[in-house]
């Protein structure tokens, strides 16, 4: 029983320290733009919406050429254009975990807003 409260309070010590949401700063724009044109910067907000309205994803494009996909961390997984769309063409910046697998960059968005 002892063990079982030590770890108990181990537990919630861990999770009080989780490491906060990381900051992702960036352009918002079509995915199939951003890997097959080799774009810096969004042609523009109608494009990157025109694109959205036929499905596909949009996502964070930072300075760095690092491309950043929005995911959901819930199951069933849904897409996350919704919370993208009304930036379409714009910077961006998105807290939430983020991912990293094979060179490939993933952000669950927790919070987006228009950059300063």
């Amino acid at each position: 029983m002892r063990l079982l409260v030590l770890s108990a309070v181990l537990l919630s010590s861990v999770s009080a320290f989780a490491a906060p949401d990381v900051a992702v700063t960036g352009w918002v724009v079509d995915s199939a733009c951003a890997y097959t044109k080799g774009i810096d910067k969004p042609i523009s907000a109608s494009c990157a919406k025109a694109c959205a309205a036929k499905g596909s994803p949009l996502v964070i494009l930072k300075d760095d050429g690092t491309i950043f996909l929005p995911v959901s961390d819930q199951m069933p997984a849904e897409s996350q254009n919704a919370k993208l769309l009304p930036f379409a063409g714009q910077r961006v910046t998105v807290t939430g975990k983020t991912y990293e697998r094979a060179g490939s960059h993933a952000v669950v968005i927790a919070t987006i807003a228009a950059a300063k």
